[in-house]
């Protein structure tokens, strides 16, 4: 091999195949798409679970445990956390946690739990608090607002279409 042969047949821009034009362009008669069958036919295309006479795989393995279509998404936050995050007197909400970035993601419920200690006096609104979370913010002299929780959510489509309320 010699140097100028390095880069020898290697295009920027290589042209594209044109099929089915004629004998000469190694690509004529049935352009690529062989004889006979559903493949031949110009629009057709398979379904990605396609897999001919057999039954598909997505079909064959069973389907295992229980999938919650009106499930809610709880997000946990530990008082520790919001002790260390927040600064005294501030009033704590699923927005401002949102816009500090404590968390992110998309949740539908926000639950205190009871871990750590408070040491700041903190207004704190959430749509769920433990036992030990209540106790420690009443204990710390801090007030907990429970917030009205929003409506089910339905996951399914189906469920939702055929008039079925959660």
């Amino acid at each position: 091999m010699k140097l100028n042969d390095v880069n020898r047949g290697i295009h920027k821009h290589k042209k594209r195949t044109r099929i089915g034009r004629g004998p000469g362009s190694g690509h004529g008669k049935t352009s690529g798409r062989g004889h006979k069958g559903q493949g031949q036919l110009a629009g057709w295309s398979a379904s990605p679970i396609f897999e001919g006479a057999r039954m598909p795989l997505v079909r064959r393995v069973p389907k295992r445990g229980f999938n919650n279509q009106w499930g809610r998404v709880v997000r946990s936050i530990n008082l520790g956390r919001l002790d260390a995050t927040f600064a005294e007197g501030e009033t704590i909400s699923p927005e401002s946690l949102k816009a500090k970035g404590v968390l992110k993601g998309r949740y539908e419920l926000l639950k205190v739990l009871g871990d750590g200690q408070l040491t700041k006096r903190l207004k704190i609104s959430a749509h769920r608090f433990s036992e030990t979370a209540l106790a420690k913010i009443q204990q710390a002299g801090c007030e907990a607002i429970v917030l009205p929780e929003p409506a089910p959510v339905v996951k399914n489509k189906m469920s939702a279409a055929k008039g079925r309320k959660p």
